[in-house]
């Protein structure tokens, strides 16, 4: 039996045994594997499948018995699932809507060729995304964050170009990530702690933050440490695989820009928001990139700037950039942040930091600037594909003349289950205080249903997780741990626009329709979670899509929950069962009579250029 290897030199062939066992005993072995230390866990599967095993870690579905009419609806004639072959391995690292050749079609005027520019329908690939060749399991968190298997993401590029600044190294079969930064050569520790020295970040008051430009996102995966969740972005470009070494990391990032349409995140949604050596023009076009972070930022929220034009005089030799052109472009920011009312707090060094001011009584002075262009109110949160204008987004009404607009927030953890601001105001229709604490008590038991299910969810083996369709957080919340971290979405054709209520529960999250395929690269999550996003997306669009895209972004061995009515679940289970999937129906937590149901999936570890016939 052929062995595969672990990012930490473990042996693998125990998995194969697993899917003998059937999925009940896969969870249980792999489990027994993750936690037995070298080369131990094939003999306990052996052992394992020699004698039995107790698989009641999945109990037994009673399916047949108490749905019987719905699955004897299945025409037998039809009943062998469609085969999906694998992608050619020029593929291999293949993100739909942000193709490289494609992008170069369109204009680069405002980063517009860097945006979201997904395939026609025509054009969509129909075949599953390979792994590298010596693809491995990443190490698991906080290991993860300072080396990376070179297998993984074989790209060294970074490691010459960005040497002196030390983003990475390469070392041997392994990347390591010292934690340097442009801004920061030294280490992302000391300029955070810097950085702490007048931003409240210790005691739980920033929670969530937002990177623009964020190279390999050593800042977020440093502020981790600290409590602080940074939702990172950064464009498919030159610097080759970026947001894909810090997906590899084990920390939130996503493919993205500011570019011409607004970024895909609700209003006042971020504590702080950073920009170290982004190379983002802030003065440029009336402003209206500053606009757009100050649309994302919290009244009382952070925006940090590092690297030129701050401190211009001192620095512009170093630079090697005119004198004049460094304090024009110093002057614009300076200007568009009065306008946005933002208070400068802090200069030193290459460093400035300003703060947003809390309400729009602390601001009274720009109601009578003739340059300040105010944005329609009800279109804060409408943002997908959706031009980014230069305006500003105006203040929610606030409580009192010192209080923050929209409401104020405990500091983390607390804030997790208090109640947000968004539902204590009923601006989130048909979402009562009662009805939020409901949602929450049923994902606790959601979740402790899964852990029933898996034990691996809280063993540390899950380290990037997504839940598609997210509604008030309810499934994030209860996994919360630093173990883990998850990418809460909610589709943008959900009824209700719950976006600003995870993040004011100090979660992150992004809009995203599942028609398209998520600005991520493949392999970049653990465990996927799924509920009701296929009763969602009927009739939408085809469902094979959306099935190939959860397998584009699953890694090898990942594993999906899904959770939905038993009629969509068959349908599901058939079409997975023609993606080297692994399945297994499981009964809802609350008896078999219970037409919502569980469809746990894993799905098997293969590589480009084994034995499958490739494709497309």
């Amino acid at each position: 039996m052929a062995l595969k290897t672990n990012a930490d030199g473990r042996t693998r062939s125990s998995v194969q045994i697993f899917i003998v066992a059937g999925l009940c005993c896969f969870f249980y072995i792999l489990g027994a594997w993750q936690r037995s230390g070298f080369g131990k866990g094939d003999s306990i599967a052996l052992e394992i499948t020699k004698n039995g095993a107790d698989c009641n870690i999945i109990p037994s579905l009673s399916f047949e018995s108490h749905h019987a009419g719905e699955a004897g609806k299945i025409d037998e004639s039809e009943s062998k699932p469609k085969v999906f072959k694998p992608c050619h391995p020029r593929y291999t690292d293949y993100t739909p809507c942000q193709d490289q050749k494609r992008a170069m079609t369109f204009p680069r005027d405002d980063m517009n060729y860097r945006e979201r520019h997904c395939l026609p329908e025509g054009e969509k690939l129909h075949c599953l995304i390979p792994a590298p060749k010596g693809y491995v399991t990443p190490f698991p968190w906080p290991k993860s964050r300072d080396y990376v298997p070179y297998a993984n993401a074989p790209y060294k590029s970074l490691t010459v170009e960005k040497a002196v600044q030390n983003w990475i190294q390469y070392e041997g079969k392994v990347f390591r990530f010292p934690g340097g930064g442009t801004q920061f050569p030294q280490g992302a520790d000391k300029y955070i702690d810097q950085l702490a020295s007048v931003i409240p970040i210790k005691n739980g008051t920033v929670r969530t933050a937002l990177d623009t430009g964020c190279g390999v996102a050593s800042w977020g995966a440093y502020l981790l440490s600290r409590n602080v969740l940074a939702m990172s972005f950064a464009p498919r470009d030159s610097h080759e695989a970026q947001v894909q070494f810090a997906l590899e990391r084990g920390v939130p990032a996503v493919i993205g820009v500011l570019g011409t349409i607004k970024l895909p995140y609700p209003s006042r949604a971020f504590d702080m928001a950073h920009c170290s050596r982004c190379l983002i023009p802030w003065g440029v076009n009336d402003g209206k990139y500053l606009m757009e972070v100050d649309r994302v930022l919290r009244p009382g929220g952070y925006w940090v700037l590092s690297g030129p034009p701050i401190n211009w005089r001192n620095n512009y030799k170093s630079w090697q950039r005119p004198r004049e052109e460094l304090e024009e472009e110093q002057r614009k920011i300076e200007e568009v942040a009065k306008l946005l009312c933002w208070e400068k707090k802090f200069e030193k060094g290459e460093t400035a930091i300003w703060q947003k001011r809390v309400n729009t009584d602390s601001c009274g002075d720009r109601k009578d600037d003739s340059h300040a262009t105010f944005c329609k109110s009800d279109e804060a949160d409408a943002v997908w594909y959706k031009k980014m204008e230069a305006c500003i987004t105006p203040y929610p009404d606030s409580n009192n003349a010192d209080g923050a607009a929209g409401g104020e927030l405990e500091p983390f953890p607390k804030r997790l289950y208090a109640v947000p601001p968004r539902i204590a105001s009923g601006s989130v229709p048909g979402v009562s205080v009662e009805a939020y604490e409901e949602d929450n008590n049923k994902w606790k038991k959601h979740v402790n249903a899964y852990r029933r299910i898996n034990k691996l969810i809280d063993s540390g083996r899950y380290r990037n997780i997504m839940d598609m369709n997210a509604g008030l957080g309810g499934f994030a919340a209860a996994l919360e741990s630093p173990k883990l971290w998850v990418m809460n979405v909610v589709p943008t054709i959900a009824e209700k626009n719950t976006l600003g209520v995870i993040y004011e529960r100090g979660l992150i999250g992004i809009y995203h329709d599942w028609c398209e395929g998520f600005s991520t690269y493949p392999r970049t999550y653990d465990l996927i979670h799924a509920h009701g996003v296929f009763s969602l997306y009927d009739g939408k669009c085809d469902w094979e899509d959306i099935l190939i895209e959860m397998d584009r972004i699953l890694r090898p061995e990942g594993a999906v929950v899904f959770r939905d009515e038993v009629d969509v679940l068959i349908k599901v289970k058939k079409i997975v069962g023609g993606m080297r999937w692994d399945t297994k129906m499981v009964d809802h937590e609350d008896g078999p009579l219970v037409p919502e149901k569980v469809l746990v999936a894993v799905k098997q570890y293969w590589v480009a250029g084994g034995n499958s016939t490739s494709t497309q």
